[in-house]
């Protein structure tokens, strides 16, 4: 597996869309006191987590999620930094497409924020958004508003 450092470089400066760079940051640690060495991660917007997860929310939450329900695990913030780092192992090892069409909510998110998504696929994604999860749809919007597209 890659180092936090080494994700975090490539995410923010590799595969992140010119028009969010600077205002996208990606968060993840682990507490090395706590039990398993747990952690959490987060992604922000302007100094503001979008998207945060704890592994004690999943603690707290775990019978309520399913297994493989990744929708309702990041609507409740139950993920913790070892569900980023294999979502990001996912959207890297596969195309853009596929990461925009993944299960994984974690994966779509990272490509939503991809620069290889340019203004047409936006907006095809855009006839469809209202089908997607509320935290999918402010995610989309922060990319299209970010684009000029809306």
């Amino acid at each position: 597996m890659k180092s936090w450092s080494l994700i975090r470089k490539k995410l923010e400066q590799e595969y992140l869309a010119d028009s969010l760079k600077g205002h996208i940051k990606y968060f993840a640690t682990r507490y090395r006191k706590s039990h398993d060495q747990e952690g959490r991660a987060s992604i922000l917007f302007d100094g503001k987590e979008i998207i945060k997860g704890c592994f004690l929310k999943w603690e707290e939450n775990r019978f309520d999620i399913e297994e493989n329900c990744n929708t309702l695990a990041v609507e409740l913030n139950a993920f913790d930094q070892i569900d980023f780092y294999y979502s990001f192992y996912i959207y890297e090892n596969q195309s853009i497409e596929e990461s925009l069409q993944s299960e994984n909510m974690l994966v779509k998110i990272l490509a939503i924020f991809d620069r290889r998504v340019g203004k047409r696929t936006l907006l095809k994604l855009q006839e469809t958004i209202e089908n997607e999860p509320k935290f999918i749809q402010e995610v989309f919007h922060i990319r299209a508003h970010a684009e000029g597209i809306i």
